[in-house]
């Protein structure tokens, strides 16, 4: 596996039926165009969001409340709670992340392989809170499939690594509702065509002015009643932010 450095912002889930999947060459360019909003559709200049995320594995059911800030390509993600947790937080600046554990009082710089671990033994990784919207600059994108899935229209993309691109998928596969060009699935496939994990999207709402989906379940292949949840309580965009909230200072 080729590791991903970089990616869109959070999305993908629902079982593909077994209807015929079809390609249209002539459709890339449309394609890439509503992949390129989609993808942007959780980023903006700036953003302040309050998120709660639950994990549920075979050692049982957790929460973790959590604050992310961002500015242009700069990322403050911090725990708030539990107690126990609290203060821990992830600090992206261009390429580079650092990583804050309050109960040693450490920094520590992430190497790009780490940022792919799972974040607070979670289904999402350090690289899925953190990543950059690059779906269309490393990956070729054409339509999978026009139709409808549980009665609603929706059209599917593949997404196909770029050779040069360095990436972890084989391929992506991304589920938008035709209606109102939302996100509802996106699969994460290796590269002999395996599904790695799946990430479905719900609970759509308009927070700060724009329809986006509340509800992010994240459920990884072959681990029955694994998931991890992601539910965004507040969202804020285009809002000031102090290029302070970014420094290694405030990190602590």
């Amino acid at each position: 596996m080729r590791w991903q450095k970089r990616s869109v912002a959070m999305l993908l889930g629902l079982a593909l039926s077994s209807v015929a999947p079809m390609s249209h060459a002539a459709d890339d360019q449309q394609a890439r165009q509503t992949v390129e909003r989609v993808a942007h559709l959780f980023s903006s200049k700036s953003s302040i969001t309050t998120v709660k995320m639950q994990i549920t594995n075979e050692d049982g059911q957790r929460d973790i409340s959590m604050k992310i800030w961002s500015l242009g390509e700069k990322i403050l993600v911090r725990i708030t709670s539990p107690q126990d947790e609290a203060g821990a937080a992830i600090l992206k600046e261009g390429s580079d992340i650092w990583y804050y554990l309050p109960k040693s009082n450490r920094t520590v710089k992430i190497p790009p392989s780490m940022a792919m671990n799972a974040w607070m033994g979670s289904d999402f990784t350090i690289d899925d809170l953190v990543k950059e919207t690059f779906l269309t600059r490393d990956y070729s994108i054409s339509t999978f499939f026009e139709g409808k899935r549980g009665g609603v229209a929706v059209d599917e993309y593949t997404l196909t690594p770029k050779p040069d691109a360095a990436v972890v998928w084989g391929k992506i596969i991304l589920q938008i509702r035709k209606a109102d060009a939302v996100p509802t699935w996106q699969g994460f496939y290796d590269e002999d065509g395996q599904l790695v994990r799946e990430l479905i999207f719900s609970d759509y709402k308009s927070m700060s002015g724009r329809l986006i989906p509340t509800r992010l379940v994240m459920r990884p292949a072959g681990k029955a009643g694994a998931q991890t949840t992601i539910e965004y309580e507040d969202v804020a965009f285009d809002v000031p932010i102090s290029e302070e909230t970014f420094s290694l200072p405030n990190l602590k």
